[in-house]
């Protein structure tokens, strides 16, 4: 159910869907709105047929349904507000950049030693890279920024790349973001700097999913 704050992309990262799919299983289409209170389906093997604008040629008018909304006090879990300068708008498939010769060209975050590995469990999704606070953090492939901001419960200041219309990677506890939703990205580029982990200043996390799900990254990255 759609709690207040939502949108369809961090639905999708909560519970590890390709957003795209996830908007045919529901017959949604741009901008992709959506209301408290609304279910949605997250099987996406499921394709919805979206729903087409209301024919004005009918004799009676017909009253629009009502959406329910909750109540925000008792069900709505607590999510922390947007960081302050961000964009509303998460970047679609379509806005993706193309890398050249058709094939992504990975390389790594940040400059340091994995201090923790990605867990084939998926306890940990992603890796811990050891690295100096106040050192870049860079785009690990050419994309779209598709989320920057800190409305993503348990990421701090957070930062999502989609690539290719396939890939989506996740640079977490930014000390900075000096980027914004919607801005392409080369590889290389500067988009953060560590040193936002209230345990560790040293630290980052980073992530890597493909069509939703998360991979070991290192799977990707070169090897050091």
């Amino acid at each position: 159910m759609v709690a207040p704050g939502d949108t369809l992309f961090s639905i999708a990262w909560r519970y590890e869907k390709d957003m795209d799919a996830l908007a045919r299983s529901n017959g949604l289409t741009q901008p992709y709105r959506l209301f408290p209170g609304q279910r949605l389906t997250l099987d996406t093997s499921v394709v919805v047929k979206p729903r087409s604008a209301p024919s004005t040629s009918v004799n009676k008018p017909v009253e629009p349904a009502r959406a329910s909304v909750i109540n925000e006090s008792r069900s709505a879990p607590k999510r922390s507000a947007p960081e302050t300068g961000t964009v509303s708008k998460t970047a679609t498939a379509s806005t993706a950049i193309k890398p050249a010769g058709g094939k992504l060209r990975w390389q790594w975050p940040a400059k340091g030693a994995v201090s923790r590995h990605y867990d084939r469990g998926r306890v940990f999704k992603g890796i811990n890279i050891q690295a100096l606070p106040g050192r870049d953090v860079q785009a690990a492939a050419d994309g779209v920024v598709a989320y920057a901001g800190s409305g993503l419960r348990g990421y701090g200041k957070l930062i999502i790349i989609k690539h290719s219309g396939i890939y989506l990677s996740a640079y977490a506890h930014n000390k900075t973001i000096v980027v914004k939703e919607g801005q392409r990205i080369r590889a290389g580029d500067k988009i953060g700097s560590i040193g936002g982990d209230p345990d560790n200043r040293g630290r980052l996390y980073f992530e890597l999913r493909k069509n939703g799900r998360p991979i070991d990254p290192t799977r990707l990255l070169p090897r050091l």
